[in-house]
């Protein structure tokens, strides 16, 4: 006999393969041998094809929402608050006066 599941266990399921998904697209977790072996064969190639490689390899994560594809020039911005940006412009004036100092006293030895 045949029971019919409850759409309320469906939809819990649901939401919890596509958490594990998540989890495992960002790369909190592993993929397993099982799973690349599904993978591969939905695609129709070899495990070792779509397995990362152990090299070293540059990942640039953009929090932003602008894309990782760029050519030349990465421009990138941050909000600094107003203070913190003057308590280094006064310290950078303080380095300044530093060194013209030591140059001073350089040039009288």
């Amino acid at each position: 006999m045949f029971v019919e599941t409850p759409a309320i266990f469906k939809t819990s399921i649901a939401k919890s393969e596509q958490l594990l998904y998540q989890r495992k697209e960002k790369g909190e977790m592993g993929i397993t041998e099982n799973e690349w072996e599904r993978i591969a064969k939905l695609l129709e190639i070899d495990v070792e094809e779509i397995k990362e490689n152990s090299e070293t390899s540059n990942v640039m994560n953009n929090f932003d929402n602008s894309s990782g594809n760029y050519i030349g020039n990465n421009n990138n911005y941050c909000n600094i608050p107003e203070f913190v940006l003057k308590d280094l412009q006064d310290y950078i004036a303080l380095l300044k006066e530093e060194n013209q100092r030591l140059k001073e006293e350089l040039k009288s030895k």
